[in-house]
């Protein structure tokens, strides 16, 4: 829900403003989440180096990369004025497909976005490189400490000499998700038991990003605390309401979600683009943009039990 709020800011509000400090932690929250799950849920469940895990996982993430590839192609193809389509199909270097592919750097001419959906080509990566490294643990259990710490002290690196590379910032938020999510029930357990010092915490990190912006450490700090905070939140009653029974769908087609949203979105800012209803549009496109996301994710998960070739279709493109 903080994802279909951030981007019917970039379509309604604008890319650009200082309202976008406090949603930065929500991009890299995605990545830490995914890793959380791996070794937290899946580790667990399947053991560590599991060759079945191994498998599950490369499979997921080239899927993933696969429909990163469709989803860009199909805008390219279907938006004659699509800057992605100018970029992708009449750019006569590689440097998009360096920015997509290597350095995650999507900006290209200027503010030329080379790519739409950018987050899933480093998750992708991110359960690609699990799968070998969770091989690796059999004989070296540290292997994801070690592989985090080295991004981490890569980013330092290219910070000191003004580079930096999202795919990379990305990479390293992910691993250290892995790496926290090794943590057992009754640990994670205790780490949240102290909501006071956790909002307190989360005050000061306000604080910080207000007056120092948004640096990739205070960005680390935000993932952890925000989903901290959310965690604490769900926490609270392990027998969810109505509203509560909603969330966890739209959780379990986080995926799904969050094309379908972006695929709303679209479809709004260029009907409502044309009307002039002036504060009237932001209030409309707000509460369409929600509505149609979550009646989207529950028209699915209703029709599939019942539709053999849709649930088939689902499972093939998301699961």
């Amino acid at each position: 829900m903080f994802m279909v709020l951030y981007h019917w800011l970039n379509y309604f509000y604008g890319v650009e403003g200082k309202i976008y400090n406090y949603l930065r932690f929500l991009t890299p929250s995605f990545i830490f989440i995914t890793g959380f799950l791996i070794s937290h849920v899946h580790f667990s469940k399947y053991g560590i180096g599991n060759s079945q895990l191994s498998k599950r996982l490369v499979l997921r993430g080239l899927k993933i990369l696969g429909l990163f590839v469709l989803l860009n192609l199909m805008i390219g193809l279907l938006f004659p004025q699509s800057p992605i389509r100018t970029i992708l199909f009449q750019h006569r270097s590689l440097a998009p497909l360096y920015a997509i592919f290597v350095s995650g750097n999507v900006y290209v001419d200027g503010s030329e976005k080379a790519a739409a959906f950018a987050i899933l080509v480093p998750i992708g990566y991110l359960l690609i490189i699990s799968a070998c490294l969770s091989m690796v643990c059999k004989f070296f259990k540290y292997g994801f400490h070690v592989v985090c710490g080295m991004l981490l002290l890569s980013i330092l690196i290219l910070d000191l000499n003004h580079m930096h590379s999202v795919n990379l910032e990305l990479l390293a938020i992910g691993l250290l998700g892995i790496v926290l999510g090794y943590a057992s029930e009754s640990e994670i357990l205790r780490f949240v038991s102290y909501p006071y010092l956790a909002v307190f915490a989360y005050f000061v990190y306000l604080g910080a990003i207000t007056i120092w912006e948004v640096p990739f450490p205070l960005r680390v700090v935000g993932v952890v605390l925000t989903v901290t905070l959310i965690y604490m939140v769900g926490a609270i009653s392990r027998k969810p309401g109505r509203l509560g029974q909603h969330i966890v769908v739209l959780g379990k087609y986080s995926l799904f979600g969050y094309v379908s949203q972006i695929a709303i979105l679209q479809v709004l800012h260029r009907i409502l683009n044309h009307v002039n209803l002036g504060i009237g549009v932001l209030g409309l496109s707000f509460v369409a943009g929600f509505a149609l996301t979550m009646m989207s994710v529950e028209i699915v998960d209703r029709v599939r039990p019942k539709s053999i070739a849709l649930d088939r279709l689902y499972r093939t493109v998301f699961a």
